[in-house]
């Protein structure tokens, strides 16, 4: 279900996001976002808070910047044409 509240455009164009949308994201301050622009309209996405949990996530298994980096770009490369 969508929420909408109306928010306005302050000083340096600051933006304050109303509180029950930060509620319904899970937004925290401090947090990293994404902002796009996207067919008029103003997208802001929480970005995760830790990447590397993101990606252990998805690959099903632990994953250490410096042990599996190599093994992640020579993937890469194999599978991207490089």
């Amino acid at each position: 279900m969508a929420i909408y509240e109306e928010a306005i455009i302050g000083r340096r164009f600051t933006l304050v996001i109303p509180k029950s949308i930060r509620e319904e994201i899970g937004l925290k301050e401090g947090q990293r976002v994404l902002v796009r622009a996207e067919a008029g309209k103003v997208i802001v996405e929480p970005l995760p808070e830790n990447p590397l949990q993101v990606l252990e996530n998805v690959i099903g298994e632990p994953y250490s910047e410096a042990t599996d980096e190599k093994r992640a770009e020579k993937w890469l490369r194999e599978h991207a044409g490089y």
